[in-house]
């Protein structure tokens, strides 16, 4: 029964794909491509406050991730880019990010943001519905219907929690604290998180991770060329990002 529903969704997928070409459209106001954290240069120069008590394990992660990024993940997504024609890239990016809505909507909802929820809710019915699933993105091109970017870790500072420190994790990259706590919260609301089979939800998010990181090839680098002690720019620019997400 498991691997039967598992074909269902694969099938499902495969189907959507094929009639994406009449239905995907970037939305360029993406906020996990606009705005990317390590593209910010300036903020990554200012020194905001953050505890670093980890510094040791934080720098060896930093260069675990680094290496895993180079050697892995971006060829990877340079093989993928280059076999995969951007009509797909794109319709495949709009499915992860509206498969991402319950997080936004619960959480805008948890800090009362009851207008940001209906708007949420808005554009997932219009993307999932006219937009097959996902994969198109219509409710882009009405500016009523411009979802606010919103995690748990956004809600936990509303609620006057602070930082804490920073940490660096394998593969997921920087955090605090307090978003390492709150990732949790939006691991339970994640759609992918009840998938019966581990191993098939593991995949699925690499392969976001890798469609993801076709459209902002080279950023990294920009960055960390730029920087004169990299480890310091990439933490700042987190803390900044992080700082000016929970202020919006």
């Amino acid at each position: 029964m498991k691997n039967n529903s598992l074909k269902y969704l694969i099938a499902v997928i495969l189907l959507t794909m094929v009639l994406m070409p009449a239905f995907a459209a970037e939305n360029p106001d993406d906020a996990y491509l606009k705005d990317n954290p390590y593209v910010e240069e300036e903020e990554a120069n200012a020194s905001p406050a953050i505890a670093d008590p980890l510094e040791p394990w934080n720098r060896a992660m930093f260069h675990f991730n680094d290496k895993l990024y180079f050697w892995v993940l971006k060829p990877t997504a340079q093989g993928y880019k280059a076999v995969t024609p951007e009509i797909v890239r794109v319709g495949v990016k709009n499915f992860f990010h509206n498969l991402g809505a319950p997080i936004r909507f619960v959480n805008c909802l948890l800090q009362g943001k009851s207008q940001a929820a209906g708007v949420e809710l808005g554009s997932f019915m219009v993307n999932t519905v006219v937009g097959v699933l996902g994969f198109g993105n219509p409710a882009a091109n009405d500016p009523r219907l411009k979802p606010r970017d919103e995690d748990f870790g956004q809600t936990l500072a509303v609620y006057g929690v602070g930082d804490g420190f920073y940490i660096i994790w394998p593969f997921l990259g920087p955090s605090t604290l307090r978003d390492s706590v709150a990732m949790g919260g939006d691991h339970f609301l994640a759609p992918l998180s009840y998938l019966n089979s581990t191993e098939a939800s593991a995949g699925i998010k690499f392969y976001d991770t890798v469609n993801s990181m076709t459209f902002r090839i080279g950023d990294y680098e920009s960055l960390k060329e730029a920087a004169v002690n990299p480890y310091e720019a990439f933490r700042n620019a987190y803390i900044q990002y992080r700082q000016r997400k929970i202020k919006e």
